[in-house]
Protein backbone atom coordinates (compact mmCIF):
# COMPACT_ATOMS: atom_id res chain seq x y z
CA UNK A 1 0.00 0.00 0.00
CA UNK A 2 1.26 3.72 -0.86
CA UNK A 3 2.18 5.66 1.70
CA UNK A 4 -0.47 8.58 2.52
CA UNK A 5 -0.04 12.24 2.22
CA UNK A 6 -0.47 14.79 5.60
CA UNK A 7 -3.50 15.73 3.68
CA UNK A 8 -5.20 12.53 3.47
CA UNK A 9 -4.84 11.45 7.21
CA UNK A 10 -5.84 15.90 7.90
CA UNK A 11 -8.84 14.76 6.06
CA UNK A 12 -9.41 11.50 7.58
CA UNK A 13 -9.03 12.58 11.22
CA UNK A 14 -11.56 15.67 10.67
CA UNK A 15 -14.09 13.92 8.63
CA UNK A 16 -16.25 13.02 12.02
CA UNK A 17 -16.38 16.78 12.56
CA UNK A 18 -16.68 18.59 8.81
CA UNK A 19 -19.26 15.47 7.63
CA UNK A 20 -22.04 14.05 8.77
CA UNK A 21 -20.83 10.42 9.15
CA UNK A 22 -22.27 6.89 10.17
CA UNK A 23 -21.64 5.32 13.20
CA UNK A 24 -19.14 2.34 11.29
CA UNK A 25 -17.38 4.83 9.79
CA UNK A 26 -16.80 6.68 12.99
CA UNK A 27 -15.66 3.50 14.30
CA UNK A 28 -12.97 2.44 11.53
CA UNK A 29 -11.92 5.62 11.75
CA UNK A 30 -11.26 6.47 15.23
CA UNK A 31 -7.46 6.36 15.19
CA UNK A 32 -6.43 7.11 11.67
CA UNK A 33 -2.50 6.86 12.58
CA UNK A 34 -3.12 3.37 13.36
CA UNK A 35 -5.07 2.69 10.64
CA UNK A 36 -4.51 -1.28 9.61
CA UNK A 37 -6.90 -1.25 6.55
CA UNK A 38 -8.07 1.59 4.24
CA UNK A 39 -11.90 1.75 3.44
CA UNK A 40 -12.72 3.24 0.03
CA UNK A 41 -14.46 6.31 1.98
CA UNK A 42 -11.17 7.25 3.43
CA UNK A 43 -9.83 8.09 -0.01
CA UNK A 44 -12.35 9.42 -2.12
CA UNK A 45 -12.77 12.92 -0.47
CA UNK A 46 -8.75 13.79 -0.31
CA UNK A 47 -8.75 12.87 -3.89
CA UNK A 48 -11.83 15.22 -4.69
CA UNK A 49 -10.57 17.71 -2.54
CA UNK A 50 -6.81 17.90 -3.82
CA UNK A 51 -7.84 17.51 -8.03
CA UNK A 52 -10.59 19.92 -7.98
CA UNK A 53 -8.55 22.42 -6.00
CA UNK A 54 -5.25 22.04 -8.34
CA UNK A 55 -7.48 22.27 -11.29
CA UNK A 56 -9.07 25.04 -10.56
CA UNK A 57 -5.67 26.81 -9.63
CA UNK A 58 -4.38 25.68 -13.08
CA UNK A 59 -7.12 27.14 -14.59
CA UNK A 60 -6.31 30.45 -13.43
CA UNK A 61 -2.43 30.00 -13.55
CA UNK A 62 -2.20 28.26 -17.35
CA UNK A 63 -5.88 28.36 -19.13
CA UNK A 64 -6.79 31.68 -18.32
CA UNK A 65 -3.72 33.11 -20.18
CA UNK A 66 -3.68 30.63 -23.17
CA UNK A 67 -7.45 31.02 -23.82
CA UNK A 68 -7.46 34.68 -23.38
CA UNK A 69 -9.57 35.30 -20.19
CA UNK A 70 -6.90 37.03 -17.89
CA UNK A 71 -3.33 37.13 -18.77
CA UNK A 72 -0.34 38.60 -17.01
CA UNK A 73 -0.07 42.58 -16.53
CA UNK A 74 2.28 44.42 -16.41
CA UNK A 75 4.03 41.91 -18.93
CA UNK A 76 7.23 43.15 -21.12
CA UNK A 77 7.93 40.29 -22.76
CA UNK A 78 7.23 36.19 -22.94
CA UNK A 79 4.59 34.66 -20.86
CA UNK A 80 1.80 32.01 -21.40
CA UNK A 81 -0.74 35.03 -23.07
CA UNK A 82 1.71 35.19 -25.92
CA UNK A 83 2.05 31.34 -26.44
CA UNK A 84 5.42 30.88 -24.34
CA UNK A 85 5.05 27.44 -22.86
CA UNK A 86 7.84 26.28 -21.51
CA UNK A 87 9.77 22.85 -21.05
CA UNK A 88 8.63 22.84 -17.10
CA UNK A 89 4.82 24.03 -17.82
CA UNK A 90 3.20 20.59 -17.35
CA UNK A 91 5.24 19.87 -14.72
CA UNK A 92 2.96 20.06 -11.70
CA UNK A 93 0.11 18.62 -13.82
CA UNK A 94 2.20 15.21 -14.46
CA UNK A 95 3.18 14.69 -10.68
CA UNK A 96 0.16 15.52 -9.28
CA UNK A 97 -2.40 13.98 -11.99
CA UNK A 98 0.10 10.28 -11.06
CA UNK A 99 0.37 11.22 -7.19
CA UNK A 100 -3.88 10.93 -6.93
CA UNK A 101 -4.01 7.96 -9.52
CA UNK A 102 -2.56 6.00 -6.87
CA UNK A 103 -4.71 6.75 -4.26
CA UNK A 104 -7.68 6.01 -6.74
CA UNK A 105 -5.78 2.82 -7.35
CA UNK A 106 -6.13 1.40 -3.91
CA UNK A 107 -9.90 3.06 -3.49
CA UNK A 108 -10.76 0.88 -6.31
CA UNK A 109 -8.94 -2.63 -4.81
CA UNK A 110 -10.37 -1.30 -1.01
CA UNK A 111 -13.68 -1.19 -3.08
CA UNK A 112 -13.35 -4.01 -4.53
CA UNK A 113 -12.58 -6.17 -1.58
CA UNK A 114 -15.33 -4.64 0.05
CA UNK A 115 -17.04 -5.95 -3.07
CA UNK A 116 -19.69 -2.26 -2.94
CA UNK A 117 -20.55 -1.44 -6.08
CA UNK A 118 -20.55 2.30 -5.84
CA UNK A 119 -17.48 2.48 -4.56
CA UNK A 120 -16.38 0.45 -7.50
CA UNK A 121 -18.17 2.18 -9.80
CA UNK A 122 -17.07 6.12 -8.65
CA UNK A 123 -13.42 4.58 -8.91
CA UNK A 124 -14.05 4.01 -12.41
CA UNK A 125 -15.20 7.57 -12.90
CA UNK A 126 -12.56 9.36 -11.25
CA UNK A 127 -10.01 7.55 -12.80
CA UNK A 128 -11.26 7.90 -16.05
CA UNK A 129 -11.75 11.91 -15.42
CA UNK A 130 -7.93 12.30 -14.36
CA UNK A 131 -6.56 9.93 -17.11
CA UNK A 132 -8.49 12.39 -19.73
CA UNK A 133 -7.03 15.57 -18.16
CA UNK A 134 -3.54 13.67 -18.35
CA UNK A 135 -3.90 12.40 -21.71
CA UNK A 136 -5.40 15.56 -23.25
CA UNK A 137 -2.48 17.66 -21.66
CA UNK A 138 0.31 15.22 -22.90
CA UNK A 139 -0.74 12.65 -25.65
CA UNK A 140 0.38 9.18 -24.66
CA UNK A 141 1.47 8.68 -21.35
CA UNK A 142 1.88 5.72 -18.82
CA UNK A 143 -1.89 3.74 -17.73
CA UNK A 144 -1.32 0.15 -17.79
CA UNK A 145 2.07 -0.58 -16.05
CA UNK A 146 1.54 2.71 -14.14
CA UNK A 147 1.20 3.22 -9.84
CA UNK A 148 2.46 -0.37 -10.33
CA UNK A 149 6.02 0.04 -8.56
CA UNK A 150 4.78 -3.13 -5.93
CA UNK A 151 5.64 -5.16 -8.87
CA UNK A 152 8.97 -3.56 -9.29
CA UNK A 153 7.48 -1.91 -12.49
CA UNK A 154 9.64 1.37 -12.17
CA UNK A 155 10.23 2.27 -16.02
CA UNK A 156 6.21 1.94 -17.30
CA UNK A 157 5.48 1.70 -20.88
CA UNK A 158 3.61 4.24 -22.60
CA UNK A 159 -0.31 3.84 -23.50
CA UNK A 160 -1.13 5.28 -27.11
CA UNK A 161 -3.67 7.92 -26.72
CA UNK A 162 -6.39 5.18 -28.22
CA UNK A 163 -5.50 2.74 -25.88
CA UNK A 164 -6.23 4.70 -22.74
CA UNK A 165 -9.34 6.50 -24.38
CA UNK A 166 -10.52 2.96 -25.50
CA UNK A 167 -10.30 1.84 -21.74
CA UNK A 168 -11.67 4.70 -20.06
CA UNK A 169 -14.39 4.68 -21.99
CA UNK A 170 -15.18 0.88 -21.49
CA UNK A 171 -14.99 1.65 -17.75
CA UNK A 172 -17.24 4.64 -17.63
CA UNK A 173 -19.53 2.18 -19.45
CA UNK A 174 -18.75 -0.78 -16.46
CA UNK A 175 -19.47 2.13 -13.92
CA UNK A 176 -22.83 3.05 -15.24
CA UNK A 177 -23.84 -0.42 -14.67
CA UNK A 178 -22.11 -0.79 -11.65
CA UNK A 179 -24.31 1.81 -9.83
CA UNK A 180 -26.59 0.91 -7.25
CA UNK A 181 -28.67 3.61 -5.73
CA UNK A 182 -30.60 1.46 -3.48
CA UNK A 183 -27.44 0.50 -1.54
CA UNK A 184 -26.26 3.31 0.61
CA UNK A 185 -22.73 4.45 0.69
CA UNK A 186 -21.76 3.88 4.00
CA UNK A 187 -18.06 4.15 4.03
CA UNK A 188 -18.72 8.14 5.16
CA UNK A 189 -20.27 11.32 3.47
CA UNK A 190 -18.64 12.61 0.35
CA UNK A 191 -17.51 16.24 0.21
CA UNK A 192 -19.02 16.19 -3.64
CA UNK A 193 -22.67 14.71 -3.77
CA UNK A 194 -22.84 14.02 0.00
CA UNK A 195 -23.43 10.34 -0.61
CA UNK A 196 -25.96 10.68 -3.86
CA UNK A 197 -25.78 7.67 -5.72
CA UNK A 198 -27.78 8.68 -8.90
CA UNK A 199 -25.84 12.20 -9.10
CA UNK A 200 -22.45 9.94 -9.03
CA UNK A 201 -24.38 8.21 -11.81
CA UNK A 202 -25.07 11.15 -13.84
CA UNK A 203 -21.71 12.37 -13.31
CA UNK A 204 -20.36 9.16 -15.21
CA UNK A 205 -22.85 9.86 -17.86
CA UNK A 206 -21.91 12.92 -18.49
CA UNK A 207 -17.98 12.66 -18.21
CA UNK A 208 -18.54 10.08 -20.79
CA UNK A 209 -20.40 12.31 -22.76
CA UNK A 210 -17.55 14.60 -22.78
CA UNK A 211 -15.34 11.46 -23.96
CA UNK A 212 -17.04 10.78 -26.48
CA UNK A 213 -17.09 14.30 -28.00
CA UNK A 214 -13.92 14.98 -27.75
CA UNK A 215 -12.44 11.98 -29.76
CA UNK A 216 -14.96 12.12 -32.36
CA UNK A 217 -13.18 13.34 -34.98
CA UNK A 218 -11.93 9.62 -35.30
CA UNK A 219 -14.19 7.90 -37.11
CA UNK A 220 -12.89 4.37 -35.97
CA UNK A 221 -14.57 4.99 -32.50
CA UNK A 222 -18.34 5.65 -33.32
CA UNK A 223 -18.66 7.94 -30.99
CA UNK A 224 -21.49 9.92 -32.60
CA UNK A 225 -23.62 6.60 -32.39
CA UNK A 226 -22.80 6.40 -28.76
CA UNK A 227 -23.65 9.50 -27.63
CA UNK A 228 -27.21 9.25 -29.69
CA UNK A 229 -27.26 5.73 -27.86
CA UNK A 230 -26.66 8.05 -24.17
CA UNK A 231 -28.69 10.74 -25.14
CA UNK A 232 -31.98 8.98 -26.22
CA UNK A 233 -32.09 6.40 -23.14
CA UNK A 234 -31.65 8.37 -19.77
CA UNK A 235 -33.30 5.63 -18.02
CA UNK A 236 -30.13 4.08 -18.58
CA UNK A 237 -28.05 6.49 -18.80
CA UNK A 238 -29.07 9.67 -16.78
CA UNK A 239 -26.75 12.86 -16.81
CA UNK A 240 -26.88 16.15 -15.11
CA UNK A 241 -30.20 18.06 -15.99
CA UNK A 242 -29.91 20.90 -13.68
CA UNK A 243 -27.15 22.80 -12.15
CA UNK A 244 -27.88 20.94 -8.91
CA UNK A 245 -26.84 17.50 -10.08
CA UNK A 246 -23.65 19.01 -12.05
CA UNK A 247 -20.03 17.80 -10.65
CA UNK A 248 -19.07 21.44 -9.01
CA UNK A 249 -17.65 20.72 -5.35
CA UNK A 250 -18.29 23.21 -2.68
CA UNK A 251 -15.15 24.92 -0.62
CA UNK A 252 -16.94 25.78 2.52
CA UNK A 253 -13.74 27.53 3.99
CA UNK A 254 -13.64 24.53 6.66
CA UNK A 255 -10.39 22.99 7.09
CA UNK A 256 -9.37 21.09 5.52
CA UNK A 257 -11.65 22.57 2.69
CA UNK A 258 -10.14 25.63 1.73
CA UNK A 259 -9.33 28.08 -0.86
CA UNK A 260 -6.91 26.78 -3.04
CA UNK A 261 -5.69 30.29 -2.42
CA UNK A 262 -3.90 30.58 1.00
CA UNK A 263 -4.49 34.47 0.04
CA UNK A 264 -7.24 36.04 -2.28
CA UNK A 265 -4.79 38.46 -3.12
CA UNK A 266 -2.25 36.42 -5.15
CA UNK A 267 -5.42 35.63 -7.56
CA UNK A 268 -5.74 39.19 -8.81
CA UNK A 269 -1.94 40.37 -8.49
CA UNK A 270 -0.33 41.45 -11.67
CA UNK A 271 -3.52 40.13 -13.93
CA UNK A 272 -5.52 41.79 -16.19
CA UNK A 273 -8.63 40.83 -18.12
CA UNK A 274 -8.27 40.01 -21.78
CA UNK A 275 -10.36 42.02 -23.87
CA UNK A 276 -11.68 39.33 -26.24
CA UNK A 277 -13.38 37.91 -22.80
CA UNK A 278 -14.84 41.39 -21.83
CA UNK A 279 -15.82 42.86 -25.09
CA UNK A 280 -18.01 39.27 -26.06
CA UNK A 281 -19.83 39.53 -22.35
CA UNK A 282 -20.34 43.13 -22.64
CA UNK A 283 -21.94 42.60 -26.48
CA UNK A 284 -23.84 40.33 -24.43
CA UNK A 285 -24.97 42.53 -21.97
CA UNK A 286 -23.99 39.62 -19.55
CA UNK A 287 -25.02 39.09 -15.93
CA UNK A 288 -21.99 37.31 -15.54
CA UNK A 289 -19.80 40.02 -15.86
CA UNK A 290 -19.79 41.92 -12.62
CA UNK A 291 -19.70 38.10 -10.78
CA UNK A 292 -16.56 37.54 -12.67
CA UNK A 293 -14.61 40.86 -13.35
CA UNK A 294 -14.02 44.39 -11.57
CA UNK A 295 -14.21 47.35 -13.60
CA UNK A 296 -11.45 49.21 -15.51
CA UNK A 297 -10.56 52.42 -14.08
CA UNK A 298 -8.35 55.86 -14.97
CA UNK A 299 -4.81 55.59 -15.00
CA UNK A 300 -4.76 57.54 -11.86
CA UNK A 301 -7.45 54.58 -10.25
CA UNK A 302 -9.83 57.06 -9.05
CA UNK A 303 -13.14 56.43 -11.59
CA UNK A 304 -14.30 53.29 -12.63
CA UNK A 305 -14.66 53.25 -16.29
CA UNK A 306 -16.92 50.21 -17.27
CA UNK A 307 -15.32 46.62 -18.39
CA UNK A 308 -12.33 46.89 -20.25
CA UNK A 309 -10.26 43.99 -20.92
CA UNK A 310 -6.28 44.10 -22.71
CA UNK A 311 -5.57 42.31 -25.74
CA UNK A 312 -3.42 38.70 -25.06
CA UNK A 313 0.42 38.89 -26.09
CA UNK A 314 0.29 42.88 -26.52
CA UNK A 315 3.55 44.14 -27.31
CA UNK A 316 4.31 47.10 -24.57
CA UNK A 317 2.55 48.28 -21.26
CA UNK A 318 2.97 51.57 -21.86
CA UNK A 319 0.01 51.46 -24.20
CA UNK A 320 -2.73 51.96 -21.92
CA UNK A 321 -3.94 54.90 -20.69
CA UNK A 322 -5.81 53.05 -18.07
CA UNK A 323 -5.84 50.30 -15.58
CA UNK A 324 -8.13 47.63 -17.01
CA UNK A 325 -10.68 45.21 -15.33
CA UNK A 326 -9.13 42.47 -13.25
CA UNK A 327 -10.35 39.08 -12.00
CA UNK A 328 -13.22 39.20 -9.14
CA UNK A 329 -11.19 38.11 -5.65
CA UNK A 330 -14.87 37.14 -4.23
CA UNK A 331 -14.37 33.80 -6.70
CA UNK A 332 -11.76 32.58 -4.48
CA UNK A 333 -12.81 33.10 -1.00
CA UNK A 334 -14.56 30.56 0.52
CA UNK A 335 -17.44 29.57 0.45
CA UNK A 336 -16.78 29.52 -3.44
CA UNK A 337 -17.16 27.02 -5.79
CA UNK A 338 -14.63 24.38 -7.69
CA UNK A 339 -15.86 23.10 -11.15
CA UNK A 340 -15.24 19.63 -12.18
CA UNK A 341 -18.02 19.44 -15.09
CA UNK A 342 -20.47 21.59 -15.12
CA UNK A 343 -24.29 20.85 -16.38
CA UNK A 344 -24.29 23.82 -19.01
CA UNK A 345 -21.43 21.85 -20.34
CA UNK A 346 -23.84 18.70 -21.13
CA UNK A 347 -26.34 21.33 -22.98
CA UNK A 348 -23.70 22.75 -25.25
CA UNK A 349 -22.73 18.55 -26.16
CA UNK A 350 -26.21 17.98 -27.39
CA UNK A 351 -26.25 21.70 -29.03
CA UNK A 352 -23.24 20.99 -31.16
CA UNK A 353 -24.98 17.26 -31.94
CA UNK A 354 -28.01 18.61 -32.82
CA UNK A 355 -26.43 21.35 -35.26
CA UNK A 356 -24.47 18.41 -36.62
CA UNK A 357 -27.39 16.59 -37.06
CA UNK A 358 -26.25 13.94 -35.10
CA UNK A 359 -29.57 13.66 -33.28
CA UNK A 360 -32.69 14.59 -33.08
CA UNK A 361 -33.40 17.68 -31.07
CA UNK A 362 -33.54 21.31 -31.14
CA UNK A 363 -29.86 22.79 -30.87
CA UNK A 364 -31.11 26.07 -29.81
CA UNK A 365 -33.16 25.28 -26.69
CA UNK A 366 -30.17 23.21 -25.95
CA UNK A 367 -28.05 26.30 -26.62
CA UNK A 368 -30.45 28.59 -24.44
CA UNK A 369 -30.97 25.85 -21.84
CA UNK A 370 -26.43 26.18 -21.94
CA UNK A 371 -26.40 29.71 -21.59
CA UNK A 372 -29.09 29.89 -18.83
CA UNK A 373 -27.13 27.26 -16.61
CA UNK A 374 -23.91 28.89 -16.89
CA UNK A 375 -25.48 32.37 -15.77
CA UNK A 376 -27.30 30.79 -13.06
CA UNK A 377 -24.59 28.63 -11.82
CA UNK A 378 -22.31 31.85 -11.10
CA UNK A 379 -24.94 33.36 -8.88
CA UNK A 380 -26.58 35.71 -11.67
CA UNK A 381 -29.75 36.42 -13.34
CA UNK A 382 -30.83 35.77 -16.79
CA UNK A 383 -32.71 38.82 -18.32
CA UNK A 384 -35.34 38.29 -20.06
CA UNK A 385 -34.67 39.83 -23.08
CA UNK A 386 -31.04 38.28 -23.12
CA UNK A 387 -32.14 35.61 -26.75
CA UNK A 388 -33.46 38.96 -28.24
CA UNK A 389 -29.90 40.16 -28.49
CA UNK A 390 -28.57 39.35 -31.57
CA UNK A 391 -24.90 38.88 -30.23
CA UNK A 392 -26.04 36.53 -27.69
CA UNK A 393 -28.99 34.87 -29.76
CA UNK A 394 -28.44 31.21 -31.78
CA UNK A 395 -27.90 31.62 -35.02
CA UNK A 396 -27.40 28.10 -36.09
CA UNK A 397 -23.94 27.86 -36.17
CA UNK A 398 -21.26 26.08 -34.41
CA UNK A 399 -19.21 29.31 -34.08
CA UNK A 400 -22.40 30.43 -31.52
CA UNK A 401 -22.39 27.58 -29.63
CA UNK A 402 -18.42 26.92 -28.80
CA UNK A 403 -18.23 30.75 -28.06
CA UNK A 404 -20.90 30.54 -25.60
CA UNK A 405 -19.74 26.90 -24.33
CA UNK A 406 -15.91 29.03 -23.88
CA UNK A 407 -17.91 31.21 -21.34
CA UNK A 408 -19.10 27.79 -19.29
CA UNK A 409 -16.38 26.47 -19.56
CA UNK A 410 -14.90 29.41 -17.33
CA UNK A 411 -12.64 28.30 -14.32
CA UNK A 412 -13.05 24.36 -15.18
CA UNK A 413 -9.01 23.20 -15.60
CA UNK A 414 -8.23 22.84 -18.74
CA UNK A 415 -11.61 22.61 -20.72
CA UNK A 416 -11.46 25.72 -22.83
CA UNK A 417 -7.61 24.44 -23.85
CA UNK A 418 -8.83 21.19 -25.13
CA UNK A 419 -11.80 22.28 -26.79
CA UNK A 420 -10.32 25.27 -28.77
CA UNK A 421 -7.86 22.44 -29.96
CA UNK A 422 -10.95 20.26 -30.80
CA UNK A 423 -12.63 22.85 -32.66
CA UNK A 424 -10.79 25.91 -33.39
CA UNK A 425 -13.29 28.15 -32.05
CA UNK A 426 -14.14 29.93 -30.13
CA UNK A 427 -11.73 32.72 -32.92
CA UNK A 428 -9.34 34.32 -30.91
CA UNK A 429 -7.70 37.20 -32.24
CA UNK A 430 -3.85 37.33 -32.98
CA UNK A 431 -1.30 39.67 -32.04
CA UNK A 432 1.90 40.42 -32.88
CA UNK A 433 2.93 39.95 -29.82
CA UNK A 434 2.76 36.09 -29.99
CA UNK A 435 5.60 33.39 -30.25
CA UNK A 436 5.68 29.83 -31.28
CA UNK A 437 4.73 31.76 -35.02
CA UNK A 438 1.32 32.80 -33.67
CA UNK A 439 0.22 29.22 -33.60
CA UNK A 440 -1.93 27.78 -30.38
CA UNK A 441 0.63 25.69 -28.29
CA UNK A 442 -1.65 22.04 -28.14
CA UNK A 443 0.45 20.35 -25.58
CA UNK A 444 2.91 20.09 -22.60
CA UNK A 445 6.43 18.52 -23.07
CA UNK A 446 7.06 15.72 -20.80
CA UNK A 447 8.72 16.43 -17.74
CA UNK A 448 12.52 16.09 -17.58
CA UNK A 449 12.92 13.77 -14.66
CA UNK A 450 10.67 11.38 -16.56
CA UNK A 451 13.13 11.38 -19.52
CA UNK A 452 15.74 11.08 -17.40
CA UNK A 453 14.59 8.00 -15.25
CA UNK A 454 12.65 6.32 -18.04
CA UNK A 455 14.52 6.79 -21.13
CA UNK A 456 13.36 3.98 -23.50
CA UNK A 457 9.77 4.66 -22.87
CA UNK A 458 9.90 8.47 -23.24
CA UNK A 459 11.87 7.72 -27.23
CA UNK A 460 9.19 5.05 -27.95
CA UNK A 461 6.62 7.58 -27.17
CA UNK A 462 8.34 10.41 -28.62
CA UNK A 463 8.11 8.38 -31.81
CA UNK A 464 4.75 7.15 -31.83
CA UNK A 465 3.92 10.64 -31.35
CA UNK A 466 5.64 12.60 -34.06
CA UNK A 467 7.51 14.24 -31.23
CA UNK A 468 8.01 16.38 -27.86
CA UNK A 469 7.49 19.57 -28.44
CA UNK A 470 4.23 21.48 -28.02
CA UNK A 471 3.29 21.79 -31.77
CA UNK A 472 2.70 18.03 -31.66
CA UNK A 473 -0.78 16.96 -32.02
CA UNK A 474 -2.04 14.13 -30.09
CA UNK A 475 -4.01 11.44 -31.62
CA UNK A 476 -7.80 12.76 -32.02
CA UNK A 477 -6.81 16.33 -32.98
CA UNK A 478 -5.22 14.74 -36.24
Amino acid sequence: MIRLSKILFLFIVLSSLCFACTRDFEEINTDPIQLEKINPGSLLNPTIYELASFNTSRSDAFTFHLMQVALSFPSVSGGIHRYDVNENAGNSTWSTYYRWIANIKEMQQAADAAADPNYQAIALTLNAWTYSLLTDCFGDVPMTEASRGEEQIFRPAFDTQQQIYTKLLEDLETANSLFTPAKTMIYGTDILYANSVPNWQRFCNSLHLRLLLRISKRAEMNAYSKMAEIINNPTKYPVFTKNEEAAILKITGVTPNVSPWGRAIDFTTGKAMSEFFVDNLNKFKDPRLPKLATQARTADGKTNIGYRGIPSGYTNDSQFNFLPSNVNVALVNAPMISVIMSYAEVEFIKAELAQQGKITADARSHYEKGVKASIEQWGAVVPADYFSNPDAAYDGTLERIMLQKYYALYFNDYQQWFEYRRTGLPKLPKSAGLMNNGVMPVRFRYPFNVQASNPVNYELAVQSMGGDNINTKVWWEK
